[in-house]
């Protein structure tokens, strides 16, 4: 059932036009998502920003992407900060055709580890799709121990868990994957978030890559997918150097989503504006420095 977790999810932002989705910039984006042979789409991430959307503009963006993507799986996201509300995302998810959905514990108050954990059975127990459990501090502000995420997936409904970045330097990654490999079940796949170190997390034993770039560009990043699943940990390595300007923009900007935007309108692949309010486009500067890498790319 959850074969296809693996390799790359691609993470594309959603589209907007006038109050509400921009169906026709998203039937555009899983198209080239379809063609490029990625390995699941992910919709509704920290890209899709999806705690900017409301409950219908989040089921129109399932529908849209489980309508077009043919036999390519989709994951959508369903984070919320009320459980009731998330589990009316996950039927609305369910019933517009995900494969499986994504959640984060995303909160106002911090929430305990009794608490995360408690989110997630009352979720799960309601589930006839897999589960994906989504670690991402650095928004969240949850930080799920080691032994959170052994409750947590020894749920069995839970198929995997999205880690926030690894480390850069390839022993203390492998240290990293190790340790949540020791107390998540072998059936549960470990998949690595954080583009700039995609590569690194593939090599250190994650089984797919959660890739918010892919969503716009998913040649270079399958690039990068393939030749670290083969073990070519140099190839891998090069091809994620040739994208490092907008990885060092992703860190500038605190996240994806801005850069991520800034590629997909220089595409061609959305209109203006893109991003909901009171996100802002990057500055020129920051356009110019994402010119320059994807005219790069082309060389």
């Amino acid at each position: 059932m959850t074969a296809w977790l693996r390799g790359l999810s691609a993470f594309p932002l959603t589209p907007l036009r006038d109050g509400g989705v921009d169906q026709a910039a998203l039937e555009g984006i899983v198209d080239l998502l379809a063609e490029a042979a990625v390995d699941s789409i992910g919709v509704l991430g920290s890209t899709g920003a999806y705690t900017y959307l409301t409950r219908e503009q989040r089921r129109r963006v399932v529908e849209i992407a489980a309508r077009r993507s043919g036999d390519l799986p989709v994951l959508a996201g369903i984070g919320h900060c009320a459980t009731d509300e998330v589990l009316a995302l996950a039927e609305d998810a369910q019933r517009a055709g995900a494969d499986a959905v994504l959640l984060a514990p995303v909160t106002y108050h911090g929430l305990t580890d009794d608490e995360v954990v408690g989110l997630y059975e009352d979720v799960a127990r309601e589930l006839s799709v897999p589960l994906v459990v989504y670690d991402n501090p650095s928004t969240t502000h949850v930080h799920l121990s080691l032994e959170a995420y052994a409750r947590i997936t020894a749920l069995p409904q839970v198929a995997a868990v999205k880690i926030p970045p690894v480390p850069a330097d390839p022993a203390e990654a492998r240290e990293r994957v190790a340790a949540v490999r020791a107390v998540v079940p072998e059936r549960v796949r470990i998949g690595v978030s954080g583009d700039g170190v995609g590569a690194t997390g593939l090599l250190a034993g994650c089984d797919l890559w959660f890739s918010a770039l892919a969503g716009a560009l998913p040649g270079p990043l399958l690039a990068i997918s393939r030749a670290a699943r083969a073990g070519r940990a140099q190839e891998a390595l090069e091809h994620s150097a040739r994208l490092q300007g907008l990885w060092d923009l992703f860190a500038e900007c605190g996240g994806s989503v801005r850069v991520v935007a800034e590629v997909s309108r220089q595409l061609g692949l959305v209109r203006e504006p893109v991003l909901p309010r009171p996100l802002r486009p990057l500055a020129h500067a920051q356009q110019e420095r994402v010119a320059q890498v994807l005219a790069a790319l082309e060389r």
